[in-house]
C-alpha cells in the first residue's frame, strides 16, 4: 500500500502589506523560497524560509513552510520538532488540521505509528472532511498492527532462543555429571581390579608358605619312619 503523503505549503498571496521595509523583505525570501520549493530545490528554498524567520522568529507560514522543506529533504526529526510546536499553536481550523497532518506525516516516517495516529485524529479533528488525512490514518493503523506483530514475532523468538540456550545448559550440566560418574565408575573398577590383583598375589603368596610348610612336614614324617627301621 503507498502512502498519500501530501505536504502542504502555505499560499503566500498576502490580504495586507506591511509598509515597513524588513517585513516586505520576509515576503519576497518566503515567496522566492516557494518558488525553489516548487522547482524542487528544497535546500535552496529552506536557506530562504531561514533567512526569512531570521527577520520574523514568529512568523507561521515561514515555520510551516520550513518545516515542509526539511520534511522533503528526508529530515523527519527536525520537521517533527517544527509542526509539533505549530499544531500547538493559536491557528484556524484549517491551518491547525494541516500542521497536525504535516506532523502526522513526519511521525509516521520515523516509524512512531501511535503518535502519528494522535496527530492525524487532531488534524481531523479541525479538518473531518479531509481524506487524505483519513487515508493516513488507516496506513498508520494498518502500519501499527504490523509494527506490533513484529515485536511479538520477535518477543517469542527471542524466549526460544532462550529456551534452546537454557536447555543446551542443562544438557550440557547434565553431561558434565554423566561424565565425572563415568570418570568416578572407571576409577572404582581400576581401584577394585589393583585390589583384586594384590589379593591375588597375597594368595599366591600364602599359597607358596603353605606349600613350603607342607614339604618340610612331609620330609620330617618321613625321615621319622625311615629312623624306626625294624
Amino acid at each position: 500500500m503507498k502512502i498519500n503523503k501530501p505536504l502542504f505549503i502555505y499560499s503566500l498571496t498576502f490580504i495586507f502589506c506591511s509598509l515597513y521595509g524588513f517585513a516586505q523583505k520576509d515576503v519576497k525570501l518566503l515567496r522566492h523560497g516557494n518558488k525553489l520549493y516548487d522547482q524542487g530545490k528544497y535546500k535552496e528554498a529552506e536557506l530562504d524560509y531561514r533567512k526569512a524567520l531570521e527577520i520574523n522568529k514568529e512568523s507561521d507560514k515561514g515555520k510551516f513552510n520550513l518545516g515542509t522543506a526539511v520534511y522533503k529533504e528526508n529530515n523527519f526529526n527536525e520537521a517533527k520538532k517544527i509542526f509539533e510546536d505549530l499544531s500547538g499553536r493559536q491557528l484556524d481550523k484549517s491551518t491547525k488540521a494541516k500542521a497536525y497532518h504535516n506532523y502526522g506525516n513526519s511521525l509516521l516516517e520515523s516509524k512512531q505509528y501511535e503518535q502519528s495516529i494522535a496527530a492525524y485524529k487532531n488534524s481531523l479533528l479541525n479538518n473531518p472532511a479531509d481524506k487524505d488525512t483519513k487515508y493516513n490514518l488507516e496506513y498508520a493503523r494498518s502500519m501499527l498492527k504490523k509494527q506490533q506483530q513484529q515485536q511479538q514475532q520477535d518477543k517469542n523468538q527471542d524466549k526460544k532462543d532462550q529456551d534452546k540456550k537454557d536447555q543446551d545448559k542443562q544438557n550440557k550440566e547434565q553431561q558434565n555429571k554423566d561424565q565425572n560418574k563415568n570418570q568416578s565408575q572407571d576409577q572404582n573398577k581400576k581401584i577394585s581390579k589393583e585390589d583384586a590383583e594384590r589379593m591375588l598375589e597375597a594368595l599366591k603368596n600364602d599359597e607358596k608358605k603353605t606349600m613350603d610348610k607342607l614339604k618340610k612336614t612331609k620330609a620330617k614324617v618321613q625321615q621319622t619312619m625311615i629312623e624306626k627301621d625294624w
